[in-house]
């Protein structure tokens, strides 16, 4: 591409992809090889030793790949990322290239159940100790902030409660104590929100949610600003000899890709030695979805903003979140960071408790019972007792996950059938 600033709509499109040396092929190729000619050992030599970019192996790199991480990249504003084989191998593979035994991170309490699990049982067998905050409480975030933590982590939009986070905010506060930002964007793709633009260093995506768009495959990307300075003594995994990549010394001995320490770490220490690759025929149907994204995005926004809107004002409607939704607290917020659309996800509560909930769950039309967000189809679930189940009661209070809780991803079928199909539903609760 040219060297002109182009606007998302077209980066979206056109972005990372360069045409086919052999065919010329307008289409980006699904190169399915699990390895690569090297023209000569040395060549092959230069290419481990990082002296020369190109195509190793199947687990470390893919051209298709390749350009889904290029247009990934640039949508975000990031400088590089790495797609794998899940959204949650993103988050893990993420946090354990920064943090190893004996470190901790700081994250805000509004997570994704399965994050939640990850943080709360996975990360601290292995010694890593996550400390909770409740989102936007800076001067709790700050007070867990200790000599051990190593990172701080945010969903942009909290799943399944819907709290905007205060990027900005948290960026001052990371830097304070020069800390790297993680915020997993899934629920605000780029069209809608670029972290980076407001301090976050590292941004994860799962793909299989919007970016993706249909349901049609499992994939998640971590995108690297280049603008976080892991020289710092305390991030031993960049400071100290690497024993996973030749005793390489990775915020030090990259030369000029020193920037890019974090992603290249992650791609030939993580990637490469523990394998959460992701398939180039994955990586094809999320290209495809790139394309789309910018309209999708706009659709998925206003339906869910008009289904909060009657929903706010149906009989049998307890209550509603929806960030775009004037009233909602987490509207100024949106209003500063979404000003393009708050999202597709609305979450609301059914007079009569969790049974009602439920009934409506099982008894709509139109909708799918999927435990999937994201999709270009209308999907329902009752989060307490699924995606969220293996959190305790505790646990989700604290999150502000209520039992009545039903959620919505709100797809781009025609707003009247949307609305239609839950009116009838909750007819018959």
């Amino acid at each position: 591409m040219s060297k002109r600033k182009y606007h998302i709509e077209t980066l979206a499109l056109h972005a990372g992809q360069e045409p086919d040396p052999a065919t010329l092929a307008r289409a980006v190729p699904v190169y399915r090889t699990t390895a690569f000619n090297f023209k000569s050992s040395k060549h092959g030599a230069d290419l481990f030793a990082l002296r020369e970019s190109g195509n190793i192996y199947g687990r470390l790199m893919n051209p298709t790949n390749d350009v889904l991480e290029k247009r990934l990249a640039q949508l975000d504003g990031g400088a590089a990322a790495l797609t794998l084989s899940s959204g949650t191998a993103a988050i893990y593979f993420a946090v354990t290239n920064i943090l190893k035994q004996g470190d901790e991170l700081v994250s805000a309490n509004n997570l994704y159940g399965g994050t939640f699990t990850q943080f709360d049982a996975i990360l601290p067998q292995q010694g890593i100790h996550v400390r909770f905050a409740p989102v936007n409480d800076f001067a709790a975030t700050e007070a867990a902030i200790n000599e051990k933590t190593r990172a701080i982590y945010i969903e942009a939009v909290g799943n399944p409660v819907l709290d905007v986070a205060d990027i900005e905010q948290y960026a001052a506060v990371a830097k304070k104590h020069h800390l790297p930002l993680i915020v997993d964007a899934t629920f605000t793709p780029p069209t809608l929100l670029r972290p980076i633009e407001h301090g976050a260093n590292i941004v994860i995506h799962s793909l299989s949610k919007w970016i993706g768009g249909h349901g049609t495959g499992i994939g998640g990307v971590v995108i690297d600003a280049g603008n976080f300075d892991w020289t710092d003594p305390k991030f031993a995994l960049y400071n100290e000899p690497d024993r996973g990549y030749h005793g390489l010394r990775f915020a030090h001995d990259l030369g000029p890709l020193n920037p890019l320490a974090f992603i290249l770490r992650l791609r030939t220490v993580g990637l490469r030695n523990q394998g959460p690759t992701l398939a180039p025929d994955a990586a094809w149907l999320f290209l495809q979805g790139t394309e789309s994204l910018p309209l999708r995005m706009e659709r998925h926004s206003s339906n869910a903003l008009k289904v909060a809107e009657f929903l706010k004002n149906h009989p049998k409607v307890a209550w509603v979140r929806y960030p775009g939704l004037p009233g909602d607290p987490s509207y100024n917020l949106a209003k500063k960071y979404l000003p393009d659309g708050a999202g597709g996800m609305v979450v609301f509560g059914v007079k009569g408790g969790s049974a009602e909930g439920i009934k409506l769950v099982d008894n709509i039309e139109l909708f799918s019972i999927i435990a999937n967000v994201g999709d270009a189809k209308s999907l329902i679930i009752h989060p307490a007792s699924t995606t969220h189940s293996q959190l305790s009661d505790e646990e989700q209070r604290k999150a502000g996950l209520t039992p009545e809780l039903v959620r919505l991803s709100i797809g781009l079928e025609h707003i009247d059938d949307i609305i239609g199909a839950l009116d009838d539903a909750l007819a018959l609760i």
